[in-house]
């Protein structure tokens, strides 16, 4: 951790000097930052706990086309590859990596518009965003069981009551195309106001596979339309509706036998996820001191993901045969019913409390066809021979339902407290049958059920006019589940619930007449039995039998620091940065009878950073430099002891803006720097099957071109 220490010695030093130094100086006030994926709308100045907020301006000056391009400016938020776009999230290291098989159980809640899309994150395509907002540490009261590690809340763009719309264009490198519109404005007569949105991106991709002679097999086709309505007949009554449609079509093919961006496959995944999704939101406040919130949603996904198993051709393996694919067809469907009553905030009583209390439905279906096949022929020795081919047939559905509240009052006229619970029921039911071509067929029936709670209690304090510290100490669970991998043996099918016991203090604050503002967060996080991944390759000649299975370490710890800053230097210039420190341990983990040694969690490096700098001058040049980086993490858990390499990328943009239009000129990875996302250490390589680290690639240098019109 000396390094570590060191770099955060340098940031607070740094900003301790920012006042003495600038104070003279005048810039522009920044906006004040809401956080609204809470129970309440607050600040973020007075949330006590870690959260992150992206606006809709640090969007369009860091982000290009998805979420992913805006992931690293978030403190110890990071993802594990394996598919082309971002759907498995880790924060503070706590997350999946993967989902092959068996139930959705996530430790990091995704929604957009209040509609779940946990694990299905590729849906978040940036058009006509507003905001993102990243709580990091579990979120008991709020969301239960899909939150153990945080919650990422993607919100779009509402309605407005003045006719507008844009059109944007963007052209790059890569065959890169994009086209959008935007239309919005009222409908008096209905007591309402509307917005349409939509959008078309299409890109090569940035690999080619050299064995077909084609640069488009992991291809980027995504289609975002959005329609939402907003009804408000009176200032005590307003109804939120949003409609949304995400196809992504992209292919998969983006691992190469020398771990270059040139591939070999003969048949090349596709990484396809068509979501439909519905929310409505209702906020009533005309009975005098409360106000009732309903919100229910309802969503529709299919996915279709799938990759070549070896990774080659049979040119490239002759004169051995070697031919595996896997190709999985997913549909799942949420739906969601959630009330909320609580006193409205001018009611508030004299001693400043406020209460809140809800009740909570979920339940989600999900279907899933697994087919793996492959075969291995060996001319010189056919006892290595073997042909398999097997089909998973499943049916998942689970329940939730759960009561939550929460108090809050005023210590004094400058501290004060909050205190929350959820229970929660979560009941399950799956069943499946696998066929095999020379084995028997095979069920599974399994049908957990767990009684959850969790909660959370803090204290906030202000210690001086914009200036606030607080200390937090919250409990997360996560549901239990089960392993359908097979070759596993009995006392491994089931794993038990996870707990964790978050401690946490910060300071926040707004300094320099609210042009400079800082929030840091140090927390400690013991988990309980806690729930960890990993794999092995059942059969050292056919890569298609490598498994993932899930199992319960005796118990773990996470702790660091997450720490972001704004400045307004002057009217023009705007300078940014976070910082997250985190360092990871699992203890008593078995695998195979085996205790592994304790080790750190994989994607999880113990070390993000991000810097940049905005300059508008009002005349109409823009210029906005990004410069990002983050430390080694291993790749998986133990056997797999590889680990990626520290890297740092710079992104930039260049243009001209008016009220009416903008363009500019756009570079991600400008110095061209290679670093991976997602790495794999197995047998793949015929005929002796030695394990070798293979490594996904992320993006290399691309550039483009962006024009909007406003009218």
């Amino acid at each position: 951790m000396g390094r570590s220490y060191f770099a955060l010695g340098f940031l607070f030093a740094a900003l301790n000097l920012v006042p003495a130094a600038k104070a003279s100086e005048t810039g522009d006030k920044l906006d004040e930052i809401i956080v609204t994926a809470t129970l309440r709308s607050v600040s973020l100045e007075e949330l006590p706990g870690s959260a992150s907020v992206l606006n809709d301006r640090a969007l369009h000056d860091a982000g290009q086309q998805h979420f992913e391009d805006v992931l690293p400016l978030v403190p110890n938020l990071n993802w594990a590859g394996d598919t082309s776009r971002p759907r498995y999230f880790q924060i503070r290291g706590i997350g999946e990596l993967q989902q092959y098989q068996g139930a959705p159980n996530p430790s990091v809640g995704f929604l957009i518009d209040d509609i779940d899309f946990s694990g299905l994150g590729s849906a978040a395509t940036l058009f006509d965003v507003d905001h993102i907002e990243v709580l990091r540490g579990p979120q008991g009261t709020l969301y239960g069981a899909n939150a153990l590690a945080g919650l990422i809340y993607v919100k779009s763009a509402d309605p407005s009551n003045t006719f507008g719309g844009r059109a944007e264009f963007d052209a790059g490198d890569y065959n890169e195309h994009s086209y959008g519109a935007v239309l919005t404005g009222p409908v008096s007569a209905l007591d309402s106001s509307f917005r349409l949105a939509v959008q078309q991106y299409t890109s090569d991709g940035f690999y080619h596979n050299a064995h077909l002679g084609r640069s488009n097999t992991d291809n980027r086709d995504e289609l975002t339309l959005r329609g939402k309505w907003r009804y408000q007949p009176n200032e005590d009554w307003r109804v939120d509706l949003t409609l949304m449609r995400t196809q992504i079509n992209n292919g998969y093919d983006a691992f190469a036998i020398d771990n270059s961006r040139t591939t070999e496959s003969d048949n090349p995944g596709v990484d396809r996820q068509y979501s439909t999704g519905i929310s409505a939101r209702s906020t009533y406040s005309g009975w005098g001191s409360t106000t009732l919130t309903t919100i229910a949603t309802y969503a529709d996904s299919k996915v279709n993901y799938g990759f070549d198993g070896d990774w080659g051709n049979p040119v490239l393996w002759a004169p051995y045969t070697d031919d595996a694919t896997e190709d999985q067809v997913r549909h799942r469907s949420t739906r969601s019913l959630e009330f909320r009553l609580g006193d409205s905030p001018a009611n508030e009583s004299p001693h400043g409390l406020s209460w809140l209390v809800g009740v909570y439905a979920f339940e989600l279906r999900e279907s899933l066809t697994d087919t793996s096949a492959a075969v291995y022929i060996d001319p010189f020795d056919a006892t290595q021979n073997s042909d398999s081919l097997s089909v998973v047939s499943s049916e998942y559905r689970s329940r939730n339902g759960a009561v939550y509240g929460q108090l809050d009052g005023d210590l004094s006229d400058r501290a004060r407290w909050s205190l929350g619970l959820r229970g929660e029921r979560h009941t399950s039911r799956y069943d499946d049958t696998t066929t095999n071509l020379d084995a028997p067929t095979t069920a599974n029936d399994f049908g957990p059920a767990d009684n959850l709670w969790g909660g959370q209690a803090s204290i906030d304090y202000r210690i001086a006019d914009g200036q606030n510290v607080y200390a937090l100490i919250a409990r997360g669970y996560k549901a239990s589940g089960f392993n359908l991998s097979p070759g596993l043996p009995a006392n491994q099918l089931l794993f038990g619930p996870e707990s964790d016991l978050n401690l946490e203090v910060g300071h926040k604050a707004k300094m320099i007449d609210g042009r400079l503002q800082i929030d840091t967060s140090l927390f400690y996080t013991v988990r309980h039995n806690e729930q960890l991944i990993t794999g092995e390759q059942l059969d050292p000649s056919n890569p298609d039998t490598f498994i993932f299975y899930t199992g319960n370490a005796k118990s773990g710890f996470n702790y660091g620091l997450e720490s972001t800053a704004s400045w307004s230097a002057t009217p023009g210039w705007v300078f940014g940065g976070s910082l997250g420190l985190l360092q990871t341990e699992y203890r008593g983990f078995v695998q195979n009878g085996v205790t592994l040694p304790d080790r750190a969690l994989p994607h999880a490096p113990p070390w993000q950073a991000a810097v940049n700098a905005t300059w508008r001058d009002p005349r109409g040049p823009y210029a906005r430099l990004d410069i990002t980086g983050m430390g080694s993490f291993f790749y998986d858990l133990p056997p797999n002891e590889t680990r990626s390499s520290a890297y740092g990328l710079v992104n930039g943009k260049l243009g001209w803006e008016t009220t009416r239009w903008e363009a500019y000129v756009w570079g991600r990875n400008l110095l061209d720097k290679n670093y991976t996302v997602r790495g794999f250490y197995f047998g793949d390589e015929p005929p002796d099957f030695n394990n070798k680290l293979y490594v996904q690639l992320g993006e290399p240098r691309n550039w483009g071109v962006h024009v909007t019109v406003r009218f």
